[in-house]
């Protein structure tokens, strides 16, 4: 029991727990809208492009989640713009965009000269969450899941079926632009967990995890909001107990997750074979 104990006595610990909890819940829900939409492939971008106003934000003294919020949501945008010319698809400008200026932020980190902070940006700092980043944290995941929330019919509909969608009068154009909205405010808030190359992977992979298990929306919404809960939790503990990197440790446990509900698919498969 104590094993489970122990790390609790830290303030830095349950600061943690308590960001990465609140984090999982956030990526699980809104990842499930992106995968069933097949956008996993913009919020792995979006990503990417946080990495610039993190790196700015480092080298004028302001806040990173504000840095990164402006990159991501200006990224989100402009793809959004852009994809209206008919003559540049939309996955060209996804995967151009974002590499230019994840291109541009390594450029920014190389005058910096301190690879520590390089680290940090790349694969996150859970640990070193304060009181003041947790606040953030629970603010955006707040906004963020209560919108979801409002419009959970409305997002289902368009998720599930969008040509009908737009034929019964859905703003499906507005909601496309939400997505990638509120895509970014989640990247943002997943960076401080797991950095800006890992983030893409707690949006995805407790949801591939919970789609093997389930069809319904509701019920994958819930499994994977407890995939990335367990992950994040036990990514934690595997850090404090081990000394590894709390990012990897979290998308390295959700991975075991989807392995397991794999292996439990598969065995059904073969049973009823």
């Amino acid at each position: 029991m104590h094993y489970l104990t122990d790390p609790l006595q830290y303030v830095f610990i349950q600061r943690a727990l308590i960001a990465a909890v609140i984090i999982g819940v956030l990526c699980a829900a809104l990842g499930t809208f992106v995968v069933l939409r097949r956008m996993a492939v913009v919020g792995h971008a979006l990503t990417h492009s946080a990495l610039p106003g993190l790196v700015i934000a480092y080298l004028l003294g302001g806040s990173l989640f504000g840095g990164a919020l402006v990159a991501t949501v200006l990224t989100a945008l402009g793809i959004g713009f852009l994809a209206r010319d008919e003559s540049v698809y939309e996955d060209t400008l996804v995967g151009m965009i974002p590499n230019i200026m994840f291109a541009f932020g390594i450029l920014l980190i190389s005058t910096t000269k301190s690879f520590r902070d390089l680290f940090s940006m790349l694969f996150g700092n859970i640990l070193g969450v304060t009181n003041g980043d947790l606040h953030l944290i629970m603010l955006i995941s707040a906004v963020s899941l209560i919108a979801l929330f409002l419009f959970y019919k409305e997002l289902k509909l368009f998720t599930v079926d969008p040509n009908y969608a737009q034929t019964i009068g859905l703003p499906v154009k507005v909601m496309h632009y939400g997505i990638l909205l509120f895509l970014s405010f989640t990247v943002v808030v997943g960076i401080q967990a797991v950095g800006t190359v890992l983030t893409n992977a707690l949006l995805v992979v407790p949801v591939a995890a919970a789609r093997l298990l389930t069809d319904r929306l509701g019920r994958m919404i819930t499994l994977a909001c407890i995939f990335a809960v367990l992950s994040s939790i036990g990514g934690i503990y595997f850090s404090y107990y081990f000394g590894s990197a709390s990012g990897a440790s979290i998308v390295m446990f959700a991975a075991l997750i989807f392995a397991i509900a794999w292996v439990y698919k598969f065995i059904q498969k073969a049973i009823r074979l």
